[in-house]
């Protein structure tokens, strides 16, 4: 897939889906780890899952990208089904994952990493300068500008740095979705309010985001949009200004809240 470093998806048809879930479904033998999940994602938004450990988070956002197979339902991308049977499924489609470990390599350099196993070649040789200005061009476009060379070591980094070069890893190969897991912990103030105005920078460029959180404050200073899993089920789905902190906890927790003037004697999406 070739590249597009200025991120040439526009606000465009922001809040349509881009994403649809519909009646998804895993199980690990007798474990039953999502059920009948639900769920849309518009793009030039942040949604946000949040949930127990346990709840299925992370078994849901892998089978979107492409590290499982549902067992049941429907994924549907850009309105029309599509089946997802590896990460490189999900990268031909525009799926990029930030995993919490980053899987950056820290004796190579930035470049080097923004570009590792889809590197440009011309008659056998290494595009150097073009990976260079692309990796640029993403940078800036992006507005990461505490980055001091993009020829510098990803091990002479700083945490929120790392951070930064892999969601502009992610949106370097035309991604429509971008999906972070933890993209804040373990760091500090600073460098979680510059992640966080990254994340916010790309749905603003018409991109979907999801993120998964446990820190709620990151949550409600990022996100449009909360969907919160309970036991492997999608408890409910709400803008995030139609709720609160003790809302989204109470959710996580019981699957309900009395808080929620929109959960009729159960929650649902």
């Amino acid at each position: 897939m070739e590249n597009d470093p200025a991120g040439s998806n526009s606000g465009d048809g922001a809040g349509a889906p881009l994403l649809e879930l519909r009646g998804i479904s895993k199980h690990f033998g007798a474990v039953q780890a999502i059920s009948s999940i639900d769920l849309e994602i518009p793009a030039g938004q942040v949604t946000a899952l949040a949930g127990d450990n346990g709840a299925g988070k992370s078994v849901l956002i892998k089978c979107i990208a492409g590290i499982h197979s549902p067992d049941g339902g429907e994924i549907r991308f850009e309105g029309r089904p599509v089946h997802i049977r590896s990460p490189r499924d999900a990268a031909a489609l525009g799926i990029e994952t930030v995993h919490q470990d980053l899987a950056l390599c820290d004796n190579l350099d930035i470049v080097q990493n923004m570009f590792l196993g889809r590197e440009k070649t011309r008659h056998v040789l290494l595009e150097e300068n073009e990976m260079e200005l692309a990796a640029k061009d993403t940078l800036a476009s992006l507005a990461v500008t505490t980055v001091r060379s993009v020829r510098q070591p990803v091990a002479s980094l700083s945490g929120g740095q790392r951070q930064s070069v892999a969601i502009a890893k992610a949106v370097l190969w035309n991604s429509k979705l971008v999906i972070m897991d933890e993209p804040t912990a373990a760091l500090g103030v600073a460098q979680t309010t510059m992640v966080l105005e990254l994340v916010r920078r790309l749905a603003d460029r018409g991109l979907a985001v999801i993120i998964i959180s446990h820190n709620m404050n990151d949550v409600f200073q990022v996100a449009d949009r909360i969907a919160v899993l309970y036991l492997g089920r999608l408890a409910a789905v709400r803008p995030a200004a139609e709720l609160d902190r003790q809302m989204v906890v109470d959710l996580m927790t019981t699957g309900r809240s009395e808080r929620d003037k929109a959960d009729n004697g159960g929650a649902r999406p």
